[in-house]
């Protein structure tokens, strides 16, 4: 598979497929495509559907396959920012938000990610939801805003809102800090906890969640 990123910050992936070859997208990604691409649905399972619904995405994934030649097929972004292509290998998964997903080469697996720690999940808040990425192929997920990346050494931390967590390696760890002093959870304007990421490994954040872009703009919008 070759690919092509374009758009600046709407961004559309135009991916070019051999024959045979396979593509799987996220329910409702392909924006348009060749007319030689012949499309399946399937959830991949009981389980594998349960978790993409558990972490806010569509339960059922569609495959495309060009027929008869080559063909291509185009992701585009559904919110102003970018789209990322991380290699994923056997030994490298990736977790990413959980709406984040475009597509990805079908020896790609997708799973929820389950946080071991009870208080991550239960205080993270719903945009900490997220997908891990296995296998071994490139994925493709979108970023709201600008991505910045961190590769964090062993042991080196770093704190941030939940909403702005893009996506990151397995091996870094998460945890829930509650920001210190009443005054400052009570009027501060930065919620009650933030999560803290220790390395190591690849951070991945977001400049503008999709939580934070529908709040700046809602006052412009004229309600019936």
């Amino acid at each position: 598979m070759k690919y092509e990123i374009k758009g600046g910050n709407l961004p559309v992936v135009i991916c070019q497929l051999s024959e045979n070859e396979s593509i799987v997208c996220q329910g409702g990604a392909m924006s348009w495509m060749s007319d030689n691409m012949e499309m399946s649905t399937s959830s991949g399972g009981f389980k594998k559907g349960l978790g993409r619904m558990m972490s806010g995405d569509n339960a059922f994934q569609n495959t495309f396959t060009p027929k008869g030649g080559p063909g291509f097929i185009a992701m585009a972004s559904s919110f102003p920012g970018s789209i990322n292509a991380v290699q994923i290998t056997p030994d490298r998964p990736m977790v990413v938000q959980g709406t984040a997903f475009l597509g990805s080469e079908q020896s790609v697996d997708m799973n929820a990610w389950l946080q071991k720690k009870f208080s991550v999940g239960a205080f993270g808040g719903k945009g900490f939801i997220m997908q891990k990425l296995s296998g071994n192929g490139i994925a493709f997920y979108e970023i709201s805003g600008h991505g910045v990346e961190y590769n964090l050494a062993a042991g080196q931390s770093i704190i941030v809102e939940t909403g702005h967590l893009a996506a990151m390696d397995t091996t870094v760890d998460v945890s829930i800090v509650a920001v210190k002093g009443l005054k400052n959870k009570l009027v501060g304007g930065e919620g009650l906890s933030n999560i803290k990421l220790t390395g190591p490994g690849r951070v991945i954040l977001q400049t503008m969640p999709i939580s934070n872009l529908a709040g700046a703009v809602s006052p412009y919008i004229v309600k019936a």
